[in-house]
């Protein structure tokens, strides 16, 4: 999906973007600011993105990183992508194509047996039979208790957070402003009202448990438990055992694929196609996307408003709204001048939790692993490598070891990892008979205390280990590598601008969700400089390939520029 942005493609020149003031600049081209750039564009504004790396989508992107195969390099799964962004931008119509699985979750065991599950509930039950009779009739009722969660879900996910107005205003702003905040309330309110007060408090309970209490009261058998925890900890340093880590077990059922709940698909070209995608919509909008041009400090007026960015080449570039699809922490610490912003709005961002765990893995390799616990060696693709592979996520108890070791400081021992297989349903983007496997493991801390992430020997250590431990459930693993990519924490940082390695631009724990971000008071996209936006994964409603910051915050800036020139 990132095939498109393999060709840096600049649809404006540098002499042009410095000659014209523009009516809006969005900085980052990842798939948020490239969705605000399509809905600012169709509502009729200049726009240009100015991307820093010289290919475009941020980390939801596709790169040609050994020969003959293109990486999905840091996001690797569809699934939470907004359905009204899909339907507005008209995706499908821009090239996006998702390729459903087989099976949704594959588990493999050192004792021989393995889970898998699909999309057939009665399959599901002969499989979750195999370990407890108990399970497999609980888990279609686990199933349905969140899915009662969805519509308040999906409601949340869609709508502008309802912040006070911190800009001063037209009293015709300030009295919508108002009848919005009692619409969005009210229409939350009936969403509540029809959950009723059962199902509202099954729906608290879970917002603020641990997973592990959660689904201990669910299920007894440890390989179900583990398989369902690996939704709560996605990218977080936190535990199973950490209170409120049980929102991300809505993860599970929250996105969709083409209508239909709880299926994380693959994209075909990789997840760079949903960028190309977008960027097509907004290309097609009238938006210019430049490469290669880094912003290096954002120009704000006498008056503490916005009125440009300045270009790490010097390059002077006017407009009257700028959009950060940068973390906050970059956006507000690295690009705005400290006089500019509140001292208790500064304390909030510089305090914001960052940690994260993840290295990501892309490796190359010249067959499809076999798992023995899957019988004879058939080189076809089955339905367990079109899955996410759960690998060393037998037990509860693996997954919680592997978090202590990181909080003791060192990169887990046995590390859980998340294992996709693209190419098992996507022909483009490797050789034939050869594959692309995806490594999503956890944890590793940003600064291990035995060693450093810029040592080459300490890196390899870490790889080979993930790769042995492969081995032990898919013999010959390690054997068919032809070489691999690796991105741990300092590297996404450097690379892709995720603060802290953290793929959601700040941690999902209670005190960082929906109207609590970027902090409290400030999650409805505007920021203290009037005309600077938020876009990004670090407002409302939070990280994922979602787009919702994206939309909603374009919704945000084009009404204000509309009000202020009209």
């Amino acid at each position: 999906m990132w095939r498109s942005g393999l060709n840096s493609r600049s649809t404006t020149t540098a002499q042009a973007l410095k000659e014209k003031k523009w009516d809006a600049l969005v900085i980052g081209s990842g798939h948020n600011g490239l969705t605000a750039a399509a809905y600012l564009a169709r509502g009729g504004l200049s726009v240009a993105v100015l991307e820093r790396r010289h290919v475009i989508g941020g980390a939801a992107v596709t790169e040609e990183i050994i020969p003959g195969f293109k990486f999905s390099r840091c996001s690797y799964l569809q699934s939470l992508l907004r359905p009204s962004v899909i339907r507005e931008l008209e995706l499908k119509r821009h090239g996006l194509k998702l390729l459903k699985p087989t099976a949704t979750t594959f588990t493999p065991c050192l004792d021989g047996r393995y889970l898998l599950l699909g999309h057939d509930d009665e399959r599901n039950y002969l499989e979750i039979s195999k370990f407890s009779k108990y399970d497999a009739d609980a888990f279609p009722r686990y199933e349905n208790q969140l899915y009662k969660f969805c519509k308040l879900m999906d409601f949340v996910l869609d709508s502008q957070a309802p912040e006070t107005l911190h800009w001063d205003s037209s009293f015709t702003a300030w009295m919508r402003d108002k009848l919005e905040k009692s619409v969005f309330w009210a229409q939350c309110l009936r969403h509540v009202m029809a959950l009723g007060q059962k199902d509202m408090v099954n729906f608290m309970d879970l917002l603020l448990s641990p997973t592990s209490k959660v689904l201990n009261k669910w299920f007894e058998s440890d390989i179900l438990k583990a398989v369902l925890a690996g939704d709560a900890i996605v990218g977080s340093m936190a535990s199973i055992h950490t209170p409120g880590s049980g929102y991300v077990l809505l993860h599970h059922v929250m996105g969709e694929t083409d209508g239909e709940r709880n299926v994380w698909s693959h994209v075909e070209g990789g997840m760079g196609s949903v960028s190309t995608a977008i960027s097509n919509a907004a290309i097609e909008a009238g938006a210019s996307i430049m490469t290669n041009a880094e912003v290096s400090q954002l120009m704000i007026g006498n008056s503490g408003t916005i009125e440009g960015v300045l270009l790490a080449d010097g390059t002077r570039v006017r407009s009257s709204v700028v959009l950060s699809n940068a973390t906050p922490h970059r956006t507000f610490l690295g690009l705005v001048p400290r006089d500019a912003l509140p001292e208790d709005f500064l304390r909030a961002i510089e305090n914001s939790d960052y940690n994260s765990g993840t290295t990501k893995i892309n490796v190359a390799v010249d067959k499809l692993p076999w798992f023995h616990c899957c019988g004879s060696n058939n080189t076809e693709a089955g339905p367990q490598h079109t899955a996410t592979i759960h690998i060393c996520s037998e037990s509860m108890d693996n997954i919680g070891s592997a978090c202590q070791d990181a909080q003791n400081g060192l990169p887990s021992k046995r590390p859980v990892m998340e294992m996709t297989i693209p190419s098992s349903l996507d022909k483009t983007i490797s050789p034939p008979g050869k594959h692309v496997v995806s490594l999503f493991t956890q944890y590793t801390p940003y600064k291990p205390s035995d060693g450093s992430w810029e040592n080459p020997t300490y890196r390899e250590a870490y790889a080979k280990r993930c790769f042995s431990l492969i081995d032990e459930y898919a013999p010959g693993f390690s054997s068919s590598i032809i070489g691999y990519d690796m991105l741990t924490p300092p590297d996404l940082e450097r690379e892709f601008g995720l603060t802290g390695g953290n793929i959601f631009h700040g941690a999902t724990g209670l005190d960082s969700l929906f109207f609590m971000r970027p902090a409290k008071g400030w999650s409805g996209y505007r920021t203290p400089v009037r005309g600077l936006y938020l876009c990004g994964s670090g407002t409302h409603p939070g990280g994922g390939v979602m787009a919702a910051p994206g939309r909603n915050a374009a919704r945000i800036a084009l009404r204000d520029f509309k009000n202020h020139h009209s």
